[in-house]
Formats: C-alpha cells, structure tokens, sequence
C-alpha cells in the first residue's frame, strides 16, 4: 500500500495534529458539492467556536460562516482520533 496523499496536516486549537486525505475530501465534495476548496475546512479545525466529543475517539468541531446568499451558515467537521492522530471523516 502506498503513502497516503495528503490535502493538508494542521495543528488544531487544542494542540493535536489533524489531516485531511485526498481521499475523504473527494469524498466530501461529492456529498457537498458547495465546497470547492479545503480552507473553510482548514480554518474551522484551526479556529473552532466549538469543539465538542461526540463519542469515544470522535470529535465535532464547529465555526460560524456569513455567506453571500444565507443570512449564516456553521460547518461542522467531525474527526476521528486514532492513536494520538486525527483524521477528518466528514462534514456537515
């Protein structure tokens, strides 16, 4: 099996390392068409207004965006911690 190809690696509010795989974002995109780039994924990892444990090794990180056409929408990111490490798994 080869390396896993990498959208980015950051360091999140808390501390702890979370990347986001080619993969789970192709995966993203095609259940959320709307997002057509990696940032507001990025930015709400790294300046949540929420971070909450959703189950054993699962966390939901939250932000707030002021959109064009919505008065207000919030990104939800759920990632998984597996050994130290996060990976994301989804977004809603």
């Amino acid at each position: 099996m080869g390396k896993m190809e990498i959208v980015f690696e950051i360091t999140d509010k808390t501390g702890r390392k979370i990347h986001l795989s080619k993969e789970r974002f192709s995966h993203i995109r095609q259940r959320h068409p709307d997002v057509t780039s990696a940032e507001g994924i990025e930015e709400t990892l790294k300046t949540p207004l929420k971070i909450i444990g959703v189950e054993e090794n699962y966390v939901a990180y939250y932000k707030h965006f002021k959109q064009k056409k919505e008065s207000a929408k919030y990104l939800k990111i759920i990632v998984k911690y597996l050994n130290g490490k996060g990976y994301v798994m989804s977004i809603n």
